[in-house]
């Protein structure tokens, strides 16, 4: 299975009183349809996953695959630190219906390449499913190199799809997928960027947590018809607001407010430790949205 296009990493929308809002989660998916979104990643970082009791975690994976009802493909994240939980995450998510799962590399002292790639040749083994390399060193802390992402590509036939989540150039794309093959190689990065690179001699980098755009699709399609001045215009416009959100410490809590300002979910509440925004960001998040939502109305 081959992944393209705006994948958006659903948020996990919580009522005043911290408990899960299914409703509101359902509102966020029709949204993002209708914005045209071409899949989902369900219990991702940006899903507040680690703040989920694992019952929880059940309840929005079976409330996620069932509203969406085979309209897209979604990636459910099933990283753990135990290579059991990770493996019983996978499976977890193969039932409910997943197209693939999302792993990174467990977060441990003194862990190497050997012992990363070992884990998804594991995980391969004991679920067939898809599986989605996750590279962010931010949360797992370790630093997946070119020459590993390539060495899990050729070992892990169903590890051929990777999401990069560091600050990577067009070299950090074009090695792994010239290494690996570059028809064995899917590369996916958040990011703000329309840029050209990469072994294929093109790369569409693209934001795939805020769904600013009223139709994403437009983006890709303009790019894919390699109309690259007219895509880059089109998404230019919507990269201040994806920047203000990648804020330390509050970019959740950012872009739950829009989604709360645009009707899709009831309550912008972030659980604890998650950053709460003060007044002046408030403020601040006002002026771009002014100016991002504004701008779309010339497109």
């Amino acid at each position: 299975m081959t992944f393209g296009g705006v994948f958006s990493v659903l948020p996990t929308p919580f009522g005043p009183t911290g408990d899960f809002d299914p409703d509101s989660l359902k509102r966020v998916i029709d949204l993002f349809i209708n914005d045209g979104v071409h899949g989902f990643t369900a219990l991702g970082v940006t899903s507040e996953v680690a703040r989920l009791t694992d019952a929880e975690r059940d309840t929005v994976l079976h409330t996620t695959l069932a509203h969406v009802s085979g309209r897209v493909p979604v990636v459910v994240g099933a990283t753990a630190d135990g290579l059991r939980t990770c493996i019983e995450y996978t499976r977890r998510a193969k039932a409910a219906g997943a197209a693939a799962v999302m792993i990174s590399p467990p977060r441990m002292l003194k862990i190497n390449s050997d012992g990363v790639a070992r884990r998804f040749v594991e995980v391969a083994a004991a679920v067939d499913v898809p599986i989605v390399v996750q590279d962010y060193p931010p949360i797992s802390g370790y630093t997946m190199e070119p020459s590993l992402l390539a060495r899990i590509a050729r070992d892990v036939p169903a590890a051929h799809h990777q999401a990069r989540g560091s600050a990577d150039s067009g070299e950090d794309i074009a090695h792994p997928r010239a290494d690996a093959g570059a028809d064995r190689l899917n590369l996916r990065r958040p990011g703000w960027r329309l840029s050209v690179g990469g072994a294929d001699g093109r790369r569409c980098r693209g934001d795939d947590r805020l769904c600013v755009s009223r139709d994403p699709r437009q983006i890709v399609r303009l790019f894919r018809e390699e109309r690259i001045d007219e895509a880059a215009d089109v998404f230019y416009r919507k990269v201040p607001l994806m920047r203000f959100e990648f804020q330390d410490g509050i970019g959740m809590a950012i872009r739950k407010e829009v989604l709360r300002r645009r009707g899709a979910i009831a309550s912008a509440a972030i659980r604890p430790p998650g950053g709460v925004l003060d007044q002046p960001t408030r403020e601040a998040l006002d002026r771009v949205l002014a100016w991002t939502m504004g701008s779309e109305g010339e497109h």
